[in-house]
């Protein structure tokens, strides 16, 4: 697969009403542009926005990159995850006065087979702070959620 590829990571991806994904996605250049709590409130509110279209279980926002754990309804996570990209990009850029991009292409997802261990893997993705060593416990990071805890 050649690297920065997008259409190679969308071959063979298919969305199932009322599968688990979990979603990664990273800004252009891995730039750290959410370390400003107003442009990764920004993210946040794309996540939620959401809420018609699927369930979100847990993300958070990292400052190059976002994990989110999310529930498909009846739209496909490739539309799901433009929607939140486009949106957040629109946003951000009007308020920075930006015009190249804020993503990168395309998004890393994992369709989960067993649901048994899916508050460890929520529990895992908002600890991502922690093992980045932004946050000390999951409480003194800003930018994360989910259902459980």
């Amino acid at each position: 697969m050649k690297k920065g590829n997008s259409s190679s990571l969308r071959k063979g991806r298919i969305s199932e009403e009322g599968r688990i994904y979990l979603v990664t996605f990273s800004t252009a250049k891995r730039q750290k542009v959410f370390t400003d709590l107003y442009l990764a409130r920004i993210v946040v509110n794309s996540l939620k926005f959401q809420a018609k279209r699927c369930d979100t279980l847990a993300y958070v926002v990292m400052p190059d990159h976002v994990h989110w754990l999310v529930q498909l309804n009846s739209t496909g996570l490739s539309t799901i995850v433009h929607s939140v990209k486009s949106y957040s990009a629109k946003a951000i850029n009007t308020y920075t006065g930006s015009t190249g991009a804020l993503w990168q292409n395309g998004f890393h997802d994992h369709a989960l087979r067993d649901e048994e261990y899916l508050v460890d893997l929520a529990r895992y993705v908002v600890s991502n702070p922690i093992r980045a060593g932004l946050a000390s416990k999951v409480g003194d990071y800003s930018h994360w959620d989910a259902v459980w805890i």
